[in-house]
């Protein structure tokens, strides 16, 4: 199991990346639902773009948290 140790993300990493792919499709989700001219209205130019930036807040800190390492 020495491979294991070279890994370079851990579980964590991994759950962490993957809710801030489904934070940053729900934030273009959003997007999609404004039905103003030229998506102008609320979703489309304040909420979705606010919770897309969430997300890829998320994600770097996905990429750049250190697991504990319990041995």
């Amino acid at each position: 199991m020495e491979n294991k140790e070279k890994l370079p993300f851990k579980k964590s990493n991994y759950i962490l990346m993957i809710a801030g792919i489904l934070i940053l499709s729900l934030g273009f989700f959003i997007m999609t639902l404004d039905n103003e001219d030229y998506g102008f209205g609320f979703l489309g130019i304040t909420l979705g773009p606010v919770i897309v930036i969430i997300g890829f807040i998320l994600e770097f800190f996905a990429i750049f948290h250190k697991a504990k390492n319990n041995k």
